[in-house]
């Protein structure tokens, strides 16, 4: 059975990068809550494809606006037209990442900007855009999406793991600045994730037992397993949570 959190009926939710993988589950979790979503992605076609898939399922269907995360000021014009026309964000869920490997040689000054915009720039100034209307209602919640991989410094992805790292010091500084306004702020981490994307580019039959040997728990993780936590982060049964890194891996760190 699904849990209901009767408080996330009607939120309004922003979340980045939710067209595909662990944002796309976050996206439809938040509709069975039925809350009221709104998501962007810069992938049309896949943010279609699950509109019409919730649909399907009869939930109610969230709000889609294509926007690249490199573009801030877009990204902040969309968040202040929700908030401007609908009313403060109530909980923000900074999703959208980009994990592709790289070694340290291979990484320019160019690379290694568009890797910390893509994997951090984006969270900090959408955490901006909505705190100010969550401190009019003096309630909030932001959930940041970190990765365990930071954590075990796998060495095939520096500039990823470094932004990753950062998130955890980001989610404490704002945790620790807007709690008095009542807004929490927390970090997700998950592990290894068997997305569509993983599957496709990285997830192949030796990756994944060299996982499940690493693993407690001896079976793959799935975008649910975090959308999961996400939802019990944005809820008011989480209250008390705030400050800290929750990490989803089945015992691989």
């Amino acid at each position: 059975m699904k849990v209901k959190y009767l408080d996330l009926e009607n939120k309004r939710v922003f979340i980045s990068g939710g067209g595909s993988g662990i944002g796309a589950s976050i996206v439809e979790h938040f509709c069975e809550q039925n809350s009221k979503v709104y998501f962007i992605d810069i992938d049309v076609k896949a943010s279609n494809k699950l509109i019409k898939s919730i649909k399907k399922k009869k939930l109610k269907a969230p709000n889609f606006i294509e926007c690249n995360i490199l573009d801030v000021k877009k990204l902040q014009k969309i968040i202040k037209n929700i908030i401007t026309k609908k009313g403060p964000i109530h909980c923000l869920v900074n999703s959208a990442a980009n994990d592709d490997r790289h070694s340290t040689d291979q990484v320019d000054e160019k690379y290694w900007d568009n890797r910390m915009n893509i994997n951090l720039k984006h969270y900090f100034f959408a955490a901006q855009s909505v705190v100010k209307g969550m401190k009019k209602i003096k309630s909030g919640s932001i959930v940041n999406l970190s990765s365990v991989s930071w954590m075990l410094g796998e060495g095939d992805k520096v500039v990823y793991e470094t932004a990753k790292s950062a998130v955890v010091g980001l989610t404490r500084s704002f945790a620790q600045e807007f709690g008095k306004y009542n807004i929490r702020t927390n970090s997700v981490i998950p592990g290894s994730i068997a997305t569509e994307r993983q599957i496709k580019h990285w997830l192949t039959p030796k990756y994944k037992k060299l996982i499940l040997d690493s693993q407690a728990l001896k079976r793959q993780l799935k975008p649910e397993d975090v959308s999961k936590l996400v939802l019990f982060l944005s809820s008011d049964q989480s209250s008390g949570c705030t400050k800290q890194s929750f990490v989803v891996d089945a015992g691989i760190a």
